[in-house]
């Protein structure tokens, strides 16, 4: 049987033995809306515990408003113009747009015009966070964890905060969207290492589809309640990145009502592990490089049994990448032991410990294979994983290690789907 798996932006096409125990779990496909910027205005007139926006902005407010970064495939594009339409009484200098990179890069001139479109990136103020930079960060506050929270000065100092966003299962977070916008969005680097320690890690609640509880998403909200955000606009997608679903009003309580959604449509029970798991990352541009698409093995960790194998494919055309601490903890570490080690002692605080932490876990509970036309087996074997020149090829070997009627789940969206094991 043939599968395409979501890759870069042409897809993957695997075959599999047609006499194999494959099942293939897809999110329940929801069509794109017919009309998403309507939808989107109606949503602003009519939000979700909240006011309309147009009711809590005045003419001489300064308004902040922050979005997703080119890591996400939120359709900035189609949500930034319904909401400057309903802010057409507020001048232009008074509107800047925050990309809220979190400890990514910062965006290029070329990226931004794509992300946002051309006429709303040469009209308005852009301000990208830059996490490294204490200076423009200002103290807002501290968690009850003890957390010191650092956000970005100039969005702070906004009379008016609106958040946009869109939401999925998130593999630690519980969900994205939501406060995220915020921290680690706004923040600078020192809150969001807090934030992403190797205690909360650890958290059996520090989990897909997890809200409540989870000490993760917890410290999230209130750093963002801090703040106390305006408004938020949030979306769901399908596969083909169409807006199927638009959440707005309040910050905390629109993004309860998109999580509870996306639950519903995103996350799939299955009743016993498998031997082996085909994953995605969900293709452009969620699979830009290694460090993202750690989500795509995560999803697969959630349905393979203890001593199987996942087998990732990723475009990764951003490589590992070279910018943050990632690759380079990855590199230090002799083995999966001594990388577990390393962002467990209560000393260390390095940028991307959380990827490599949960990576690790994944590690040692399966075997990683990583299929990638961009990365060398040396970039592979250099990040703990296993280089899988051909899925087909690994997929026989594996059958022949465990056996010709042992499972394999294919997850062609990646953590679009979040498969998890019925408890007993």
């Amino acid at each position: 049987m043939d599968v395409t798996l979501a890759y870069g932006k042409t897809g993957l096409t695997i075959s599999l033995p047609d006499d194999a125990d494959v099942t293939v779990v897809e999110p329940h496909f929801q069509p794109g809306l017919p009309e998403p910027p309507a939808t989107i205005a109606r949503a602003l007139h009519e939000p979700i515990g909240s006011p309309p926006l147009r009711d809590l902005v005045s003419t001489d407010d300064e308004v902040g408003i922050a979005f997703s970064d080119i890591t996400r495939p939120t359709p900035n594009h189609v949500i930034l113009p319904v909401i400057l339409d309903h802010l057409a009484h507020v001048p232009d200098e008074q509107i800047t747009l925050f990309n809220g990179t979190g400890t990514h890069r910062a965006n290029t001139e070329g990226e931004l015009r794509t992300m946002l479109g051309a006429r709303v990136a040469d009209r308005y103020r852009i301000i990208q966070n830059d996490a490294r930079d204490r200076s423009t960060h200002v103290l807002v506050g501290t968690t009850d964890a003890g957390n010191d929270v650092w956000l970005n000065r100039a969005f702070v100092d906004c009379d008016v905060r609106i958040l946009t966003g869109f939401i999925e299962p998130h593999f630690f977070a519980g969900f994205s969207g939501g406060g995220k916008a915020v921290m680690p969005g706004m923040a600078h680097l020192d809150t969001v290492l807090r934030n992403h320690n190797a205690e909360h890690m650890d958290s059996p609640r520090a989990r897909w589809g997890t809200r409540e509880g989870n000490p993760l998403w917890e410290e999230i909200r209130e750093a963002a309640a801090m703040v106390s955000p305006t408004f938020l606009l949030n979306v769901t997608l399908n596969r083909n990145r169409d807006v199927t679903g638009v959440f707005a009003g309040h910050w905390d309580e629109a993004h309860a009502a998109g999580c509870a959604s996306v639950k519903g449509a995103a996350m799939v029970e299955l009743e016993q592990p498998f031997d082996i798991v085909i994953t995605s990352n969900s293709g452009f541009p969620l699979d830009l490089n290694l460090y993202q698409s750690v989500k795509g093995m995560s999803a697969a960790a959630q349905v393979v049994r203890r001593g199987g194998s996942i087998i990732l494919v990723a475009d990764c055309w951003d490589g590992i990448p070279e910018h943050g601490d990632y690759g380079q903890l990855l590199r230090e570490a002799e083995n999966l032991d001594d990388l577990l080690d390393t962002v467990r002692d209560p000393g260390f605080s390095r940028q991307d410990s959380w990827q490599v932490h949960t990576q690790a876990l994944i590690a040692q509970k399966a075997n990683v294979y990583v299929h990638s036309h961009n990365l060398t087996r040396e970039d592979i074997r250099g990040a703990h994983l296993i280089p899988c020149p051909s899925v087909e090829r690994t997929v026989a070997q594996l059958l022949e290690r465990y056996g010709p009627h042992s499972s394999i789940c294919v997850l062609p969206e990646g953590p679009q789907t979040i498969p998890y094991i019925v408890e007993a």
